[in-house]
C-alpha cells in the first residue's frame, strides 16, 4: 500500500495545512509506513477474537435513584425573599 504525495496535499488541503514541499515528503514516508504496518495487522488470523468495547470488563457502578431526605417545602422557602405556594417568586426577565 502506497500513499502518494497528491493523497498527502489532498489531506492537508482538507485539514487546511499548509506544508512545505520537505514537509510533504516527509508525512509521505512516515504515513506510508503507518499504512504498511497497519497492512501488516490486517493479515493477523482475527477470527476467533470476539469484539469488544473495552479492554477491562466495566460494569454500572451507579448507586439506585431514591429520595433518603425528602425536602420540606416550607423550610426550603423560610428564608426566600419572595415565594408564590411552594416556588420561589422571581422577577420576569423575558418578555
Amino acid at each position: 500500500m502506497k500513499i502518494t504525495r497528491e493523497e498527502v496535499q489532498r489531506v492537508a488541503l482538507l485539514a487546511r495545512l499548509q506544508l512545505s514541499p520537505q514537509e510533504e515528503e516527509l508525512l509521505t514516508g512516515q504515513l506510508d509506513k503507518i499504512l504498511q504496518y497497519m497492512d501488516k495487522l490486517n493479515q493477523l488470523d482475527t477470527e476467533k477474537v470476539e469484539p469488544l468495547a473495552h479492554v477491562v470488563d466495566i460494569v454500572n457502578a451507579f448507586r439506585e435513584d431514591r429520595v433518603v431526605h425528602e425536602p420540606k417545602p416550607d423550610s426550603l422557602l423560610a428564608n426566600a425573599p419572595a415565594k408564590e405556594k411552594t416556588f420561589f417568586k422571581v422577577p420576569k426577565i423575558i418578555e
